[in-house]
């Protein structure tokens, strides 16, 4: 084969990379900056140049999406079947040794892979059995606690519990859950790589084996490996030099789930002969972008430097918008959006970043109303979460005492001591007299079932009279929906977030008095909320925007990118403001979301926001204050929206003094009869006086958002909301 098909394309520094003796080598690939290229022209230039055998060769990433990928470039390059090649995920590769070697694993040939929701489940069987209270001791908890022990190589009987009555607890069901695992041939996911280290670790001879085998071995993503992945990778190259890793620090954002940042230090220390190459040329963004970030990433301490850099250009200022509240954000985000697509781009080539899932449901809402369609890449919409639906189940028992639906999903949600029998009873009763499951419930002698059957007659009691938005948080925290979900080790901050943010889209629900239904504020909100769910997201084929958080951003690439939120106590979050280890994460976890955008980047903040149920007003981001004033410009929009017709007009400029960049009220002199505009004075036959802090819409979907005196924020149809201009 022509070799320069291999390295023609290269630049210099991935053609050093590709080339490279076969030793220890640490690849510190920049965002953008083709590391994927490199791994796969590195195994080609192996294979092609030193007649490397495939048999020889082992690649591990962190998907299976990037295992096939790497593996179809490869056959394409050299034309050379790969079915020898190991190419696979940690995982992945991990089952493909228990599976040859099951009996030195000590696993049955028929062994069994549990997901998580399999996992789950056999952890409250084991809570059960033990009789453990699974209020003080959360299943998701327990799970969490076994997986992390496990990606730490820590088993059951390495565990000290000092006499900490809670560690003694949690040990319990550690030495439960593997005697039941090893008693049915189950394995989870942090088992596979637990136990194939093992298999290594404990067979000298395979060790051996494996060693001499896979003489050439690749890592791709390597900031994102765990404890036991480096073990693992450790074990196999230690003796040999032969690691092959490509990563970047400043990508470094799972922390939170066992990721280890520091074992790219370690490689370093534990194979002293190897090379670092640096690709710092960026192929994605254009230069404005990439000296943003790189001014942001900079802060970090103890970080490998490097500097992005890229021959396309300047490109754009970064737009900077500075917005009233999360209303007026959203507003703005979207009119740009509609803006784009009608100067002919594709809605897919734009994204919405996000720190928190929460934040979302501002740009859902403003989406379905202009009709763009969108996806939320990654997780559900709003309204399709867990812990909303529960929250929503509630309310609808205190409007609808027999809608079975809501009755069957919280009756034991969170837990009350109501089993599977007890609730087949119930189905059985409701059969046989035609009758709803509350009815039936009524009917059971079973204390657990009346106690449930109290709380939402208490409920109901304690919210008559209340505000709607009050409602929605006391059925929240009396029905104990926040203490259950706050307990979720993995998600439980990101779910009350999302449960206070209900609370927020309750408290800015317009109401309509003389709705043709007759239906009450709270059936009113209920049916509100169904019908957002109802709405089909937009399929992975369909051009649509795409939401999501800047987690889930890594990896990706768009023309247009908003990263919105960029504001103190959110981005970074504020849990993390005290913690230097979690401060830098959230620099890093910056850093991706302004190297996401390709062309175009804006990056909005707000003056106020109701954030986790109260109103705040919090400064910018520190990370948007240390971009240089040379790279931004500051944006500002006024609208104006009659009932028939919108037009805006955003009016981009240079900023010159940070960051007085809100909206200026509109004189009403200059108001035609009938139209309203951000900065509006206005009044309203049930709420009293107030401002408008952001229009949107046109026609029948034409809305103002109004900060009143007296009620707050409410978001108001123009064409029933009957607003006087004062």
């Amino acid at each position: 084969m022509d070799i320069h098909k291999i390295t023609d394309s290269l630049n210099n520094a991935q053609h050093q990379a590709v080339t490279a003796p076969s030793q220890a080598v640490l690849v510190l690939a920049g965002a953008g900056s083709g590391k994927t290229r490199v791994l796969v022209h590195r195994i080609a230039w192996q294979i092609c140049q030193h007649n490397v055998s495939p048999h020889s060769i082992l690649a591990v990433t962190f998907t299976n999406k990037a295992a096939k990928e790497m593996r179809g470039r490869i056959e394409q390059l050299i034309n050379v079947p790969t079915q020898n090649l190991w190419i696979g995920t940690f995982h992945g590769i991990a089952h493909r040794l228990l599976r040859r070697h099951a009996a030195q694993a000590h696993l049955p040939d028929t062994f069994q892979v549990m997901d998580s929701s399999d996992q789950l489940r056999v952890i409250k069987r084991i809570l059960n059995t033990l009789n453990m209270d699974d209020k003080t001791y959360p299943p998701r908890e327990m799970q969490w606690y076994i997986n992390a022990q496990k990606d730490e190589g820590i088993r059951a009987k390495d565990i000290i519990p000092y006499d900490d009555p809670n560690e003694l607890q949690r040990l319990q069901v550690y030495e439960s859950y593997e005697a039941l695992c090893h008693r049915s041939g189950l394995v989870d996911f942090a088992e596979l790589l637990l136990r194939a280290y093992e298999l290594l670790r404990d067979n000298a001879e395979l060790l051996e084996h494996y060693q001499q085998r896979f003489r050439h071995v690749h890592v791709d993503e390597f900031q994102d490996t765990n404890t036991i992945q480096y073990a693992w990778l450790r074990l196999l190259t230690k003796d040999k030099d032969n690691l092959f890793i490509v990563g970047d620090d400043d990508q470094s954002i799972y922390g939170w789930r066992g990721a280890k940042i520091a074992n790219m230090f370690r490689f370093q220390q534990q194979y002293p002969n190897h090379q670092v190459i640096k690709l710092e040329q960026n192929y994605r963004s254009t230069s404005n972008i990439l000296k943003a970030a790189n001014v942001v990433i900079a802060k970090n301490q103890g970080r490998m430097s490097k500097e992005l850099w890229t021959t396309t250009g300047d490109g754009e200022l970064i737009s900077v918008y500075t917005a009233f509240n999360e209303q007026d954000e959203a507003h703005f985000v979207i009119e740009r959006i509609r803006a784009w697509i009608k100067s002919g781009n594709k809605r897919s080539e734009t994204a919405i970043l996000y720190r928190s899932n929460a934040q979302s449901r501002q740009f859902e809402e403003r989406l379905m109303a202009t009709g763009i369609p969108y996806r939320v890449y990654g997780g559900l919409r709003f309204f399709d979460r867990a812990e909303i639906k529960n929250a929503l189940a509630y309310l609808r028992l205190l409007s609808n005492r027999h809608d079975d639906a809501s009755f069957e999903r919280v009756v034991n949600t969170p837990t009350r001591g109501i089993g599977a029998k007890a609730i087949d009873d119930l189905r059985q009763i409701a059969r046989e007299h035609n009758v709803s499951l509350w009815t039936a419930a009524t009917r059971l002698n079973s204390r657990a079932v009346a106690g449930f059957l109290q709380l939402i007659h208490s409920l109901s009691e304690q919210a008559e009279g209340l505000e709607l938005c009050d409602k929605v948080e006391l059925v929240i925290k009396t029905s104990g929906l926040m203490d259950f979900h706050q307990k979720d080790k993995d998600k439980g901050e990101e779910k009350i977030e999302n449960l206070a943010e209900l609370v927020n889209a309750a408290k800015l629900f317009y109401f309509d008095v003389g709705n043709e239904e007759n239906l009450s504020e709270l059936e009113s909100f209920l049916t509100h909320a169904s019908l957002e769910s109802a709405e089909q997201q937009g399929d992975e084929a369909e051009d649509c925007v795409q939401l999501m958080t800047l987690h889930s951003a890594k990896g990706l690439e768009f023309n247009l990118v908003f990263l919105v939120g960029m504001e103190e106590g959110l981005f970074p979050s504020g849990q993390s403001v005290d913690d230097v280890a979690r401060l830098e994460e959230e620099r890093r976890l910056c850093y991706v979301g302004i190297t996401r955008a390709r062309a175009q980047l804006y990056l909005t903040y707000a003056e106020s926001r109701r954030l986790y149920g109260r109103e705040t007003y919090p400064r910018p981001s520190r990370f948007l204050r240390d971009i240089p004033e040379e790279l931004v410009q500051d944006v500002r929009m006024q609208t104006r929206v009659r009932t028939t017709y919108s037009t805006t007009r955003e009016e981009p400029k240079v900023r010159n003094a940070y960051p007085s960049t809100a909206p200026k009220p509109v004189p009403s002199s200059s108001i035609a009869r009938g139209a309203y505009a951000t900065g509006q004075k206005v009044s309203h036959i049930k709420f009293g006086a107030g401002v408008v802090v952001s229009c949107a819409g046109e026609g029948d979907k034409a809305s103002v958002i109004v900060n009143f005196r007296n009620v707050g924020v409410k978001q108001l149809m123009l064409a029933y909301a009957k607003l006087d201009v004062l």
